[in-house]
């Protein structure tokens, strides 16, 4: 027999495995992200790290509740680790809207990476100093776009997508 989609999506949304599907879109996440970096000779502006990071910590909240979920019941355990991840999301969704509008010049961006550098690390002196050429990644010229959005606009998409997940899911019954 064969299997129903929307009912296998339904069953996703379980507590419990959405914490392993939220941990696994997280990791999978970053590893484009490096991936672009590595083999697409993209290397990530300010707010793309920050993007990254927000992402780390959903990782982190995600590996936390599955540990959690060994030791304690899974009723409230499941149900608050799904709420902190839509929290996180969330936060992901806010930033990732930042810094698309960044890119399509909304409003101004960090002064660190849209043009207002006015800070100079040591390493980027020292590197001056021997003839390398010193390149700040910008925060305001997407490295590309597909189907008109940049990466930060996709992470808008993605990031909503699993806050509204992550709250659905929060509200399943076990």
């Amino acid at each position: 027999m064969e299997r129903n989609p929307i009912i296998a999506v339904f069953q996703l949304l379980h507590p419990v495995r959405w914490i392993v599907v939220a941990l696994a879109s997280a990791l999978g996440l970053l590893a484009a992200a490096h991936a672009f970096e590595t083999f697409g000779g993209m290397p990530p502006c300010e707010l793309c790290l920050t993007q990254r990071a927000v992402y780390w910590l959903a990782a982190a909240v995600a590996a936390g509740g599955l540990v959690l979920l060994r030791f304690q019941s899974p009723e409230p355990v499941a149900r608050f680790m799904c709420l902190a991840l839509a929290l996180v999301f969330a936060g992901e969704l806010g930033v990732a809207a930042y810094h698309a509008g960044v890119e399509w010049k909304w409003w101004p961006g960090p002064a660190a990476c849209t043009g207002g550098h006015t800070h100079v690390s040591l390493d980027e002196l020292k590197a001056f100093a021997q003839g390398r050429h010193v390149t700040i990644v910008r925060c305001d010229a997407p490295a590309f776009r597909f189907l008109g959005l940049s990466m930060a606009g996709w992470n808008v998409l993605i990031a909503l997508k699993l806050t509204v997940l992550s709250v659905v899911s929060a509200r399943r019954p076990l």
